[in-house]
């Protein structure tokens, strides 16, 4: 009887080692995937710095995230997060769709860009689309770069408390700048029995270039552009105004040599 209970003990310790290396192990394991097939979805650079696992809870923090811009965009980038907390159901890591209880992005830095014709986010939703499988929809195959492989199932979506900057030519360093509405999504994939993660990536920049387009974010956006257009006129206006009065000043201190000149 000892001896089976030690023979237990001893199984116990080996599955708790196994389980711990194998948790301890997946940080790694997921920053090599996003930093690896994050870009062959955008065609830009995504990266991030760390990726962090707590045994106790089950949940990652994601540090550091950031995504690049397509060629053409120059501004700093198009995403950037400090953490972004996810919820993973260990249970699913070893069948086909891993389900993600919550995923939780808090304060992202957005950079909205536009060019001639289109922006930085419609050119990002079009690089996704054609890993997802070119076109305008989504399938469950995909194709390209996407390829096969685990699905994902996000079964709720957050983001709160993002800023939006606007950067268009002519604004020599000065900001303009909107809140990004929280945005709430729930059951990504759900009805798929899970989707690939580009297809899962097409539907979340859908919904934060919703946000952004908004009338809501546009009205804010526009404002503050304006009201920058009017303090530029206004500066021009008194530049001339000063540039007018020195001249003048000029002119009368030339006069009055002038006239000591000539004994007037």
């Amino acid at each position: 009887m000892k001896k089976l209970f030690i023979a237990i003990v001893v199984l116990l310790v080996i599955v708790a080692v196994v389980l711990f290396i194998g948790v301890s192990n997946l940080g790694p394991l997921i920053k090599e995937a996003i930093n690896t097939q994050g870009p062959k979805i955008t065609k830009t650079k995504l990266a991030v710095a760390d990726v962090d696992i707590s045994l106790l809870s089950g949940q990652a923090k994601l540090q550091n995230f950031l995504l690049g811009n397509p060629k053409g965009f120059s501004s700093p980038h198009a995403v950037a997060v400090k953490s972004i907390y996810v919820d993973v159901d260990e249970k699913s890591l070893t069948g086909e769709t891993i389900v993600i209880d919550r995923i939780e992005i808090v304060g992202p830095d957005i950079y909205y860009e536009k060019g001639r014709g289109s922006d930085n986010f419609k050119a990002l939703q079009n690089n996704i689309r054609s890993a997802v499988g070119g076109g305008g929809s989504s399938t469950t195959s995909g194709s390209g770069d996407s390829g096969g492989g685990k699905k994902l199932l996000i079964r709720d979506l957050e983001i709160s408390g993002g800023e939006v900057h606007l950067a268009v030519q002519g604004l020599a360093g000065q900001e303009v700048k909107a809140a990004l509405p929280d945005i709430r999504l729930q059951n990504i994939g759900q009805k798929e029995t899970g989707v690939l993660p580009a297809e899962a990536a097409e539907e979340i920049f859908a919904a934060i270039y919703g946000e952004i387009a908004s009338p809501e974010v546009s009205a804010v956006l526009n404002r503050e552009l304006q009201s920058l257009q009017g303090s530029a006129e206004k500066l021009g206006q008194q530049a001339v105004e000063q540039a007018e009065g020195k001249a003048a000043e000029s002119v009368e201190r030339a006069t009055e040599q002038l006239k000591g000149v000539f004994g007037n």
